[in-house]
């Protein structure tokens, strides 16, 4: 690390996560480094149980700035679909009962659509993003509308991102390049929001 270099903790140990709020984060920060979960002394995470995705991010993001004392970003991000009543929403990680387990997510989803026409398929990603230091808190928050397919298509990326294609687009999340996703995608959104405010801080 480059002396000087101000350490942003994400509470996350999600890789693709990570290196999604570096490329958005350290462009226009650069004497910022975002470091996180693992690069830490390990403390025991608290339950994501806010009732929305702002209230789960700042449980994450104070809880982070507590244990080490780093200003802390957290996000909290879900698919909400029209015909499932926004559902899963802050949910969409535990989903299908256990926490992460990505595809029997994806594949209660699906099931749970296999009776709605695909007229009906609209869905948006939404995201949180939390930021706690010593100065404060921020929350900003970004939104990709777009709609359902019923068979996975791509692997550039995670959790319901092979069933998603965003609006305008014919891709699914999964299949557009790390720099067409974090040019529309809800968490990029939210990042750019937070480096805004961050820069008109300074």
């Amino acid at each position: 690390m480059s002396a000087g270099r101000t350490r942003i903790l994400l509470a996350s140990r999600n890789a693709k996560k990570l290196a999604e709020m570096r490329r958005i984060v350290e462009p226009t920060l650069p004497d910022v480094q975002v470091i996180g979960l693992d690069d830490v002394e390990a403390y025991d995470e608290v339950p994501e149980s806010g009732a929305t995705f702002a209230d789960n991010a700042l449980l994450k993001a104070r809880e982070g700035h507590r244990h080490t004392g780093l200003p802390t970003v957290a996000d909290d991000s879900g698919l909400t679909v029209a015909a499932l009543n926004d559902m899963p929403g802050v949910l969409s990680a535990r989903w299908a009962g256990g926490h992460g387990d990505d595809e029997a997510n994806l594949q209660l989803v699906l099931s749970q659509l296999r009776d709605v026409p695909d007229e009906r398929l609209a869905a948006a990603f939404v995201s949180a993003v939390a930021y706690v230091s010593s100065e404060g808190e921020i929350v900003t928050e970004g939104r990709m509308p777009g709609r359902l397919v019923r068979e996975k298509r791509g692997a550039n990326g995670f959790g319901y991102d092979p069933i998603f294609v965003p609006e305008g687009d014919d891709l699914t999340s999964a299949e557009l390049d790390s720099d067409a996703k974090d040019a529309i995608s809800h968490r990029g959104q939210a990042l750019r929001a937070l480096v805004d405010r961050l820069v008109a801080a300074r």
